[in-house]
């Protein structure tokens, strides 16, 4: 991670049959062409990768979450929970539909609690939004029987996890709708971009529809069109679809080298005493982007990170402090800091998160520290890290 490096000439060709067409969108000029839908190639390729029915690529990971909320039908007033540690992006897109973000802990996978989550639903609850966070996932299997339990949605945000599986079926195909972000930090890139993936056909056709202004597209004349239901412009462009084409055919080699030197790294940090890693389900295997452990206390962490600074030693994340990815840094939503008026179903119903007790997520994010695994590096770097990471890492204990 990341698939920026690995840009090479096969997306410069895929980039360069848009530009030679001249038609950077998605939608109509067939003539002009030249044969290239690259959208609808990208589309056809990453469901049949994701092992699911359909695909419908978007503008970026947030736009994928909004247009498979709005494709399930969630929208004002309905509940949707979600974990304290992760984008803010998982908010944004509930509260962009007048949806009410409901937070709750994490456990020592770093996503949702299942019991939080049993805890938290009330009959306004429409949908379970576990974040596979750094790589790895949330325990689905309790979660699924939670959704089935109580007639509720599942939707996955595998944003950070593509390549991940459980029970053999990538993640993002086990729930009602997975969504992916392609921005250019993920695992593959389309410099911006996102996908949704379902199984049901009316998901599919909702979601065809709300990203492109409510559009029926059935025909071939777009201003000939209708517009079954009110939509909005999530489109993804040709020349963001053309890079993700390359860059999916790369997706195994990089999921490869990812593991290689994760194993590697935890390896080493699996000799020293005190460090111990963050739990996988029973039945998953995590994508390897991140390795994340856990230091025996809030202290030690943060000694272990500014170690870790101090020794060189890049990317590196503390996510406890950290402003994008966890509750505590997240001032403008605790207190609903908004350019306009938001709806009166999320100022009415939504929690007082400024004393909401986060104090069993605060116990694992708190010893929680990432390291970025980069798929550039060489062995002898990988190694060199590895050391490194150990000596500053023992330095605090």
């Amino acid at each position: 991670m990341p698939g920026f490096e690995v840009f090479g000439a096969e997306e410069r060709k895929q980039v360069n049959d848009v530009l030679e067409s001249g038609v950077l969108m998605r939608y109509g000029f067939d003539g002009m062409r030249n044969g290239h839908w690259k959208a609808k190639q990208f589309e056809t390729a990453f469901a049949e990768r994701m092992q699911s029915a359909h695909c419908q690529l978007v503008s970026s990971g947030t736009s994928a979450l909004t247009v498979a909320l709005a494709s399930a039908g969630v929208g004002a007033g309905d509940e949707v929970i979600m974990p304290t540690f992760t984008f803010v992006a998982s908010f944004e897109s509930i509260m962009m539909l007048g949806a009410v973000p409901v937070l709750v802990d994490i456990d020592d996978t770093l996503t949702l609690d299942p019991e939080a989550v049993e805890a938290a639903i009330t009959p306004k609850t429409k949908c379970i939004m576990p974040v596979h966070m750094c790589g790895s996932m949330a325990d689905l299997k309790a979660l699924q029987q939670i959704c089935d339990k109580h007639n509720l949605l599942l939707l996955e945000d595998a944003c950070q996890a593509i390549g991940g599986t459980f029970e053999g079926k990538p993640l993002g195909s086990y729930g009602d709708l997975g969504c992916f972000s392609f921005d250019f930090v993920k695992t593959i890139t389309c410099g911006e971009g996102g996908a949704v993936i379902t199984n049901s056909e009316k998901y599919a056709v909702n979601a065809d529809q709300y990203q492109d202004h409510g559009h029926d597209h059935v025909g071939t004349d777009r201003g000939a069109e209708t517009h079954p239901h009110l939509g909005y412009n999530f489109r993804i462009s040709e020349l963001n679809a053309a890079v993700g084409i390359a860059q999916l055919d790369k997706l195994d080699s990089i999921l490869a080298a990812q593991k290689k030197n994760y194993t590697i790294i935890r390896e080493v940090l699996e000799t020293i005493e005190g460090v111990t890693f963050r739990r996988v389900p029973e039945g998953g295997e995590e994508n390897y982007s991140f390795l994340n452990f856990f230091l025996p206390s809030e202290e030690l962490a943060t000694k272990a990170h500014k170690a870790l600074s101090g020794s060189g030693v890049e990317a590196c994340f503390y996510w406890y402090t950290n402003n994008w990815h966890y509750i505590n840094g997240w001032e403008h939503l605790r207190n609903l800091k908004s350019l306009a008026p938001l709806s009166s179903e999320i100022k009415n119903q939504i929690q007082d998160l400024n004393n909401t007790d986060f104090s069993k997520s605060d116990a694992w994010m708190s010893r929680t520290v990432s390291s970025l695994i980069k798929i550039g590096w060489t062995e002898t770097e990988v190694k060199d890290r590895a050391e490194a990471m150990k000596k500053a890492i023992q330095s605090v204990l």
